[in-house]
């Protein structure tokens, strides 16, 4: 059996990826309907907020927060197994260096090729972080002042902010881009600390 700290290699990110992105049809949606996690990014950004913050959630917390209004219909219930069994290892892999290794801890951040350039892409990573946050979204606020300095560079890249770092100049948009690793670090430090 597998064993469930097994980080996702790959193939197993890739297929995660592609199962959130298309578990629903694209006529099914509607603007009034939350869609859930959408991606690989977001989901990792989703994990990484709640394995590092004030509690861990449940899975019957975080789940529902994942499908949003599209909860997928299985086909059959090892469709389902294998689904949640990568979802629970990469949890538990991002869990597992934030704990042991927290300056090897990178978020899964999306690149796009345009003319040539690679692009960074942190939007999807942020919003997943935010998604995270919300379901424990009393304690975070609590946390004061030094906890909203620390998400300040997160949230700028998400609807929470309305997206402030589109107001910014290309130099304060990176400055906040390269914040947001070694802060994330520091937060899952920091609530380490609180709950311990």
């Amino acid at each position: 059996m597998l064993n469930l700290d097994t980080p996702l290699n790959d193939e197993e990110l890739h297929v995660l990826d592609r199962f959130l992105l298309n578990r629903f049809e694209d006529d099914t949606y509607a603007e009034d309907k939350d869609e859930g996690v959408l991606g690989i990014s977001e989901l990792d950004g989703m994990f990484t907020a709640i394995v590092s913050g004030p509690e861990l959630a449940e899975l019957s917390v975080w789940l529902p927060a994942v499908w949003g209004d599209f909860e997928p219909e299985w086909e059959n219930p090892e469709d389902a197994t294998a689904i949640m069994t990568l979802m629970i290892r990469h949890m538990n892999g991002i869990a597992a260096t934030l704990q042991d290794e927290n300056e090897e801890f990178e978020p899964l951040f999306m690149e796009s090729m345009e003319d040539g350039k690679t692009y960074i892409m942190v939007d999807e990573w942020c919003e997943g972080y935010l998604r995270g946050m919300d379901l424990a979204a009393d304690l975070w606020e609590e946390a004061g002042a030094e906890m909203e300095a620390l998400t300040a560079p997160i949230l700028a890249f998400t609807s929470a902010s309305d997206w402030e770092v589109d107001k910014q100049d290309p130099a304060n948009s990176d400055e906040l881009m390269e914040a947001i690793t070694p802060n994330v670090r520091q937060i899952h430090d920091w609530w380490l600390e609180q709950r311990q």
